[in-house]
C-alpha cells in the first residue's frame, strides 16, 4: 500500500517537474531574439537560448536588468561599470544554463537565487566596506547557476588561457 502511494507521488511530481520545465522552455522559446545590448546602457535585458553570452558593460549608472540563459550561457562582465548610486538589481532566470558574473572585487554582492542550482561567490573573502556598491542578484536556477568572480573566466592566476 505504502508503496503505491509512493510511486504514485513520485509520478505525480515528476509530471510536475516536466510540466513547469516545457512551460519555462516554451515561455523562452517563444521570446522574441535578444536585440543587441549597448555596453554604455544602464540597464541590460540579455538571453542566451541554445547559445552563449559574452557581454561587456561600460555604463556610468548601471541599474541592473534581467539575464535569462536556457540550456546556454556566458558571461556578464561590469567591471568597467559603475554602480548607480542606488544600487542595482540583476534578475537571473536559468534553465539548464547559467554563466560567470564579473565584478570589481570592491562591490558588495547579494545573492538571492533559489532552485536546483544557484549562485556563489568565488571571490577572495576580503572586508568590503559598508559604503561599498551593493549588486543584488535574484532569480530563479533550475539544473544551472552562476558564479561571481573579479576575474573573467578566460583568465587563471592572471594569465590568459588560449581559447
Amino acid at each position: 500500500m505504502f508503496s503505491t502511494i509512493t510511486r504514485a507521488l513520485g509520478i505525480i511530481l515528476l509530471a510536475w517537474f516536466a510540466f513547469v520545465c516545457g512551460s519555462a522552455m516554451y515561455a523562452l522559446a517563444r521570446r522574441r531574439a535578444a536585440v543587441p545590448q549597448d555596453p554604455d546602457a544602464d540597464e541590460v535585458d540579455l538571453v542566451a537560448n541554445f547559445e552563449g553570452l559574452d557581454f561587456r558593460s561600460r555604463a556610468q549608472a548601471f541599474r541592473g536588468g534581467t539575464v535569462t540563459t536556457m540550456f546556454g550561457g556566458g558571461e556578464l562582465d561590469l567591471r568597467d561599470a559603475t554602480l548607480d548610486p542606488a544600487g542595482a538589481t540583476i534578475r537571473v532566470n536559468a534553465l539548464f544554463g547559467g554563466g560567470n558574473l564579473v565584478v570589481p572585487e570592491s562591490w558588495n554582492v547579494e545573492a538571492r537565487v533559489i532552485g536546483i542550482g544557484g549562485i556563489g561567490d568565488g571571490r577572495a573573502a576580503v572586508e568590503r566596506t559598508i559604503d561599498a556598491p551593493t549588486l543584488r542578484v535574484e532569480g530563479t536556477a533550475l539544473f544551472g547557476g552562476w558564479g561571481i568572480s573579479s576575474a573573467p573566466s578566460s583568465e587563471a592566476d592572471g594569465e590568459l588561457i588560449p581559447a
